[in-house]
């Protein structure tokens, strides 16, 4: 890794400077030859970075923002009220060729809606998805769209697979990664007509298509990228989620039932200490902001440092692979072969 300077923005999300600024730390030691850009209210930043025994320096540097835009905030006040948030900061940054990705906890909306406005979409992408890893029986599948586009044509469905392809390729190192099109059946004759003709394109593609995959194939790992629209997606997403909560809310009230439960609790402690390490959602942190002329990696808006740690890995590793330029290749190989049909 040569060269990867990543911006910071530390003032968004949850818990602010206190996570996202011991989070970038613990990354600086997680990839040595990474450099950072803290962007934020220069004294708050200072005086975190202080509270952990850390200063600026050759790899750390601090870039001042006078705003902040809120977890609540609507994305148009953003956008054209909050020019100089640690937000818009870190994302111009990107623009203007200083760093190589921008990772920020932010409100999404806000986000996406900065990151498209300022870097715009690559050539051939319609709308930019939110794509993440979420861990399977198998390993991990890419999914998106996550929540950015709720309804979608049959092209931009499309399109969301060619991106969710060439991201796992890149960052798999996975050649030819299967791609499935989530859906209310297996059946050809199921779901709603943007998904059939997505289908019919995709079977098409030069894509290793797998066909429809269900709900329950995103943890099963049938494919190693599953693509729907943001309506479905995010709430198969967040269904997840609270299903976690309550597998791990009544194996505590089990466990803490009577005397000779907590001795069972004791006694499997090992295992279900590595069962969380597997499922553990801070590992997965970091999804991607796919489509734009740039990398931008979004930060769950809880997340502690540990889980910040892990998104700016998303980003360094993105950078490593180029994905966006990747994807700008490849969309115009798909896009000669559509022509020559």
């Amino acid at each position: 890794m040569t060269n990867t300077l990543i911006a910071i923005d530390c003032m968004s999300g949850d818990h602010g400077p206190s996570a996202t600024i011991p989070g970038a730390l613990q990354a600086l030691k997680n990839y040595p030859r990474l450099k950072l850009i803290l962007v934020g209210d220069q004294q708050v930043v200072a005086e975190e970075l202080s509270r952990h025994q850390a200063k600026p320096g050759e790899r750390l540097v601090i870039r001042h923002a006078s705003q902040v835009v809120g977890m609540d905030e609507l994305p148009s006040q953003a956008l054209r009220g909050k020019k100089d948030s640690s937000m818009r900061v870190a994302i111009d940054l990107v623009k203007q060729g200083e760093a190589r990705a921008c990772v920020s906890a932010g409100n999404t909306g806000a986000l996406m809606a900065t990151a498209r406005f300022v870097l715009k979409t690559l050539e051939g992408i319609d709308r930019p998805a939110i794509i993440t890893a979420l861990p399977t029986i198998r390993g991990h599948s890419h999914v998106l769209d996550l929540g950015a586009n709720i309804d979608c044509s049959a092209e931009v469905l499309y399109q969301f697979a060619l991106m969710g392809s060439v991201l796992s390729s890149a960052v798999d190192n996975n050649p030819s990664p299967t791609v499935g099109l989530l859906n209310v059946g297996e059946e050809e004759i199921k779901g709603n007509e943007q998904v059939k003709e997505a289908a019919r394109m995709l079977s098409r593609s030069g894509l290793n298509y797998y066909g429809f995959v269900e709900g329950d194939d995103i943890y099963k790992g049938t494919v190693d990228v599953v693509v729907a629209d943001g309506f479905v997606g995010n709430v198969a997403l967040k269904t997840s989620e609270g299903v976690a909560k309550m597998i791990s809310h009544y194996m505590k009230l089990e466990f803490k039932r009577n005397i000779f439960t907590k001795l069972a609790g004791l006694v499997a402690l090992p295992v279900l200490r590595a069962f969380r390490r597997r499922i553990d959602p801070r590992a997965y942190n970091g999804a991607s902001l796919v489509g734009l002329r740039g990398i931008v990696i979004k930060s769950h808006g809880s997340a502690d440092a540990f889980s910040f740690a892990t998104a700016i890995g998303e980003a360094v590793l993105e950078v490593e692979k180029n994905v966006p330029e990747k994807i700008r290749q490849q969309l115009g190989h798909l896009l000669e072969e559509r022509r020559a049909v």
